[in-house]
Order: structure tokens, then C-alpha cells, then sequence
């Protein structure tokens, strides 16, 4: 395996890159070639305390972390001091709060999905506050022009974002309101407290990705909010410093433990210069036997989109997994919306910083799962040639809001629904109106991130577990007159995650290698070009009577 230079053996290294997503924790090893050497997976295990909580154990999920960490480096027949650097991608809202002296959590991680604060989310949306503050933020608005107070003003609070979770969690649980009081406590999602473990507490950090997606981080100022935590009573010395998304480091794993097996230095000396140097510090030798550096930490949506190589102005990445998210390059500008898609920073590397307009419709991947507990079809890859054997839906449509809609109409009260049944209605027909939905929500999105941000596309990729399906891909595509290509494997996020770890540590060159590093599995192009499908298009009208059904089960229940 190795080279013979100087009278030394050189190994081949690799980068280890690992994505702790909903339901599953993934680690791949990937070479030079962005090939897959080893892989290994486990299982996030969800509890559900309460009707509406949605909790992880801290101790599990680490666990988990260290197992598939060692199995992917054992899976590829390597070894560990051959892991020239470690990416990380983690799902995103999802928190804790621990003490910072011994480590140990206040409470477990809640996560995005968890409802506790959904009235919360209510009475703040309603309150005196929330009005005066958007009335102030528009005059602030009409007076500057700076997008940020027009952000401001619309801003609208929802149990999704961490932020009142964490309002919640300060209310509710004793101990961390004392800790909070004694200066003894830390805040941070999921890449935070894998940081503080890999480190052995040394490192609380996040990078701008997880940051800008918690709701409590000003995008255009690119720092913690302090009108938020102030406006919620959030202390800002519980969050964690924010850091770039990558840091360029010219030492590799082999060339930390020469340095460290010196006797001229400390082993704690050494360490603290690694923290500096690594920015997100760098595993305690005691974990792995080695003492990897961490390059990247990302959050998942972003990791995609670095993965998918969508590094322009224009690029859009479509994630169709449990829900969708769609997400569009708009270069070094936050996209201020009003509509509803979400502001991000996709990345800083160095002083760049990129940043993405989000939208997002839950019930894609957990709208095929519920039909199958129906039993509508036994196995979800029978739903493509299910949906190819009726000519249509029989007048049939779904809307796929199980937890209500997201952009443009941002209704959390709306209700999934099947409309137009009929006695010749037949389980082909339900399931072609449920693969529609998936293909009209996203042109719905994408139609929105024309209207608003009016960027030109330059090219639109698809990742996903639900984008295996033909149907939805090639519908999707002729509903938006545009050509879409689907990659060779769906682990964007832990490929995202490694292309920027090996590009800290000089594995990769640029940007512009690892394009020619990505592999495509088909293209799927429009059937009739934009123009003729507007004019003519057979869906024009299914599309209408969709969008009447969507209007239809928006406000159904009293709250969300």
C-alpha cells in the first residue's frame, strides 16, 4: 500500500467523514478518488417521553459516533493512524445543555422534531412584543433599506428552531437555571458536544452552518444575535464560539504523532498548540489511539450542498429525504424572503462566506412510509411502476401536510388530506396523487426562489433516499423545465463533510478537483421545454385543482 521514499514508508491516507442524521448515524472512509473504502452505520434511537417530545440520549449517541467510527476504518481493512483528517455533518436544531466542569447533561438532546414549545411558539407569535418588534423593524426597514431589519420584521418563531426550545428548557428544568447562574453552564447542538467529547472538554464550538440555523445567530452580522437573546432572555455566555466551517492546516495525523511522541514537549502542551492550529481541535489520542484532526464541521443541508459540489452563484441542491430541502446558491449575499425560505450560511472558509436560500416541505419520504403502513404497496420501490400503470391520479389529490406547510404558505395548522376520491378510485390512483404531491411541492418551491430571489440557475442536483424514484425525478423535472442530475450514491452530507476536510489539509487542491471528482448516475431531462409545458402543459390543470386542495386543508385544526 505504501511508497518507498528516502528509505521511508509512506502510507496512503484517507479521510473519515461521519453524518449523525434522524434515524442513523454514518461513517464512510473515503481515498483520493472520493471513493468509498469502508463503511458502518448504527442506529439513532428516538424516545418519546411525552406525547410530542422527541428526545436522543447524549451517552447513546456518542456511543453510536465511536462505533461506527472504528467500524468504518475496520470495514476498509485500514488503520486508524492512516485517517488523515475527520468531517462532520450533523442534523440540525438538535440540542443539549451540560455542565461544563464534568460534562454532564443538564437534559437530553431535544430535537428538531420535538413539539414542547410549540405554544410557546404561539404566544410569542401573538404577543404585544412580536407586533411592537415588527412595526419597529419595518420603520428601522423603510428608513435604512438594510435587508436586515426587513429580516427582522418578519421574523416568526417556530418549535422547529432551537431558539424556544431552549427558552423551554431554561423554564423548566431547575438545575440548569442554577448553572446557568453559576457561570457552570454550556449550550450547543449536536457537533458541539461531539467537539467537547472528541477534545476531552477542551473545545466548545460550533461552525456558521449549525450556527445560522438555530434561529438565535444574525446571518447579516454573522454572530450570535443579541437582540434575540435578549428579546428571550437567552444568556449569550451559554453559546459556543463560532468558527469556519474548515481550517487550513498543512500537518496530517502522521506528522501530529511524530510530534507528539517527542520528548522535547509536554503531551498537554502539544495538545493546546493542536486546538489552536485545528481550530476544531483535534481528537484525544485515548479515543481513537491517535490523535486525528477534526477539518469540518458542517450541518447536514450545507454539508449536501458542499457535496453535490454546488459552489456557484445560481446551483441548486434538492435533498429529498423525510422531508424535502431545497436549497439555492445566492453567492455572498443573505437572501432576505417573504415567503418563507430561511437565510443560511452555507459555508466560510477563510473570508468567503456563501450563503443559501432554504425551503423546505416536510411529508416527502415520511409520506411514501405512511402509505406503506397502509399497505398501499408492500415495497417503496414498487411506487415508480405502481404510478406508471394508471394514465392519471382519477382526478385524485394528496396534500402531503402531516406537520402543515411550509413555504410559500406557511400554514403549521394545516392538515394531510386525500380529495377527489370516488368509487373508481383504486390503491394505484392513491399512490400516483402521493408521488404528484412530492413533484408539485417542488416546483412550488422552486417557482418561489425564482420569484423572489430572481437568480438565474445554473444547474439543479438531487440527493435523497425519495430520489431513487424515476417518477418523481422525471416529473419533477418536466414541471420544471429543467434538467436534473442524480449522483452515483446519496450520502451527500458525509461526502460534503469530507470534500471540506480534505481540502484543510491539502488532500484535495480546490474546488475545481473535486468536481471532476463527482460522479453522476442519470440525467433527467424535460420532456418539452419550459415555454411548452406552460402553454401546454397536461399537469396545468392538475396543478390548479392541487393548489385548490391545498387552500382546502389550510387552518383545519385549531392549533398546530
Amino acid at each position: 500500500m505504501g511508497t518507498q521514499r528516502n528509505g521511508f514508508s509512506k502510507r496512503e491516507t484517507f479521510i473519515l467523514s461521519v453524518d449523525v442524521g434522524t434515524t442513523s448515524i454514518r461513517c464512510h472512509v473515503y481515498d483520493k478518488s472520493a471513493g468509498i473504502r469502508g463503511s458502518c452505520s448504527a442506529k439513532v434511537s428516538l424516545l418519546y417521553p411525552q406525547p410530542g417530545w422527541v428526545e436522543i440520549e447524549p451517552e447513546d449517541l456518542w456511543k453510536g459516533f465511536l462505533t461506527v467510527v472504528k467500524g468504518a476504518v475496520q470495514d476498509a481493512g485500514l488503520q486508524m493512524c492512516q485517517m488523515e483528517s475527520l468531517g462532520i455533518s450533523t442534523q440540525r436544531a438538535t440540542f443539549m445543555t451540560w455542565d461544563r466542569n464534568t460534562g454532564k447533561p443538564f437534559h437530553n438532546f431535544i430535537t428538531w422534531q420535538d413539539l414542547r414549545a410549540a405554544e410557546l411558539a404561539r404566544s410569542w407569535n401573538e404577543s404585544c412584543t412580536m407586533k411592537t418588534v415588527h412595526g419597529v423593524m419595518k420603520t428601522l426597514h423603510f428608513l435604512t433599506r438594510q435587508k436586515r431589519f426587513l429580516a427582522a420584521s418578519l421574523v416568526v418563531f417556530t418549535a422547529q428552531h432551537a431558539s424556544l426550545r431552549l427558552v423551554w428548557a431554561l423554564k423548566n428544568i431547575p438545575q440548569l437555571r442554577q448553572a446557568v447562574e453559576d457561570g457552570s453552564c454550556y449550550f450547543g447542538t449536536i457537533d458541539t458536544w461531539l467537539l467537547y467529547k472528541l477534545t476531552k472538554g477542551l473545545v466548545h464550538a460550533t461552525d456558521y452552518s449549525n450556527a445560522s440555523a438555530t434561529a438565535i445567530f444574525d446571518s447579516y452580522q454573522m454572530c450570535w444575535s443579541g437582540f434575540i437573546c435578549s428579546l428571550l432572555s437567552i444568556p449569550l455566555s451559554i453559546l459556543p464560539r463560532v468558527q469556519n466551517t474548515r481550517y487550513s492546516c498543512t500537518l496530517n495525523c502522521s506528522d501530529i504523532s511524530r510530534i507528539l511522541s517527542s520528548p522535547l514537549l509536554t503531551k498537554q502542551l502539544m495538545l493546546s498548540f493542536l486546538i489552536f492550529s485545528h481550530k476544531f481541535g483535534t481528537c484525544d489520542p485515548s479515543i481513537f489511539g491517535v490523535p486525528i484532526p477534526i477539518m469540518s464541521v458542517m450541518a447536514d443541508q450545507q454539508a449536501a450542498m458542499f457535496g453535490e459540489c454546488c459552489f456557484d452563484i445560481g446551483d441548486v441542491k434538492i435533498t429529498m429525504g423525510t422531508g424535502t430541502f431545497m436549497d439555492l446558491n445566492t453567492g455572498n449575499k443573505p437572501h432576505t424572503s417573504v415567503a418563507g425560505l430561511y437565510p443560511l450560511v452555507g459555508w466560510k472558509i477563510g473570508a468567503d462566506v456563501v450563503y443559501l436560500a432554504e425551503g423546505n416541505a416536510a411529508g416527502t419520504g415520511s409520506a411514501i412510509k405512511w402509505a406503506q403502513d397502509l399497505e398501499l404497496f408492500s415495497d417503496v420501490r414498487e411506487t415508480e411502476a405502481i404510478a406508471s400503470s394508471v394514465e392519471d391520479s382519477d382526478g385524485v389529490y394528496f396534500v402531503p401536510s402531516f406537520s402543515g406547510l411550509q413555504a410559500p404558505l406557511n400554514d403549521p395548522k394545516a392538515c394531510a388530506s386525500f380529495m377527489g376520491l370516488k368509487p373508481s378510485t383504486t390503491k394505484r390512483h392513491l399512490v400516483r396523487a402521493i408521488l404528484e404531491s412530492i413533484a408539485f411541492r417542488n416546483k412550488q418551491l422552486f417557482e418561489v426562489m425564482l420569484r423572489e430571489t430572481r437568480i438565474p440557475i445554473t444547474k439543479i442536483r438531487a440527493d435523497g433516499g425519495v430520489c431513487t424514484n424515476n417518477f418523481i425525478m422525471q416529473l419533477t423535472a418536466d414541471l420544471l423545465g429543467r434538467k436534473i442530475e442524480r449522483p452515483s450514491h446519496f450520502d451527500m452530507s458525509c461526502l460534503g463533510a469530507a470534500f471540506v476536510a480534505g481540502l484543510g489539509t491539502g488532500y484535495w487542491r480546490n474546488q475545481e478537483e473535486l468536481k471532476k471528482l463527482l460522479s453522476t448516475d442519470q440525467h433527467f431531462l424535460p420532456r418539452r421545454s419550459k415555454a411548452g409545458w406552460d402553454k401546454g402543459c397536461p399537469y396545468r390543470g392538475v396543478l390548479q385543482s392541487w393548489e385548490r386542495a391545498l387552500q382546502r386543508s389550510m387552518h383545519w385544526y385549531s392549533q398546530p
